[in-house]
């Protein structure tokens, strides 16, 4: 067995998959670009904590049992043209929170408010 497969056991071991899955990309970016062991192990691992974030996303999402899943890349701007998309945008970031700023969306029913999905 040779250092490339002990090194699998132990991440296996250490439940580290997101690095075995990239392991072999980042050792040839590493060789490539030339990177110092340091950034070679913060990248690494940035893609393990990626791939654990997605996955604590994934099942929160899933746990949530929302009908539909929506997403500001789905919402229909055209549906309304009052909607101000550049305010919308700029509450998506959640900037709101850090300047301590109250959101309320109000409006007639049928004009967006909740991102339901159009039947045409």
């Amino acid at each position: 067995m040779g250092v490339s497969d002990e090194l699998v056991c132990i991440l296996k071991k250490l439940r580290l998959s997101g690095v075995i899955q990239s392991l072999d990309i980042r050792i040839r970016q590493a060789t490539d670009d030339n990177l110092g062991h340091m950034e070679f192990l913060y990248r690494l691992l940035s893609d393990e904590v990626e791939r654990r974030d997605s996955n604590h996303l994934e099942t929160r999402l899933k746990r949530a049992c929302f009908e539909q899943r929506k997403s500001m890349e789905d919402f229909d701007f055209h549906f309304n043209p009052k909607v101000p998309k550049a305010k919308i945008l700029d509450l998506a970031t959640c900037q709101f929170v850090e300047r301590k700023e109250n959101v309320l969306l109000v409006g007639p029913t049928g004009t967006g408010k909740s991102h339901k999905e159009v039947s045409t």
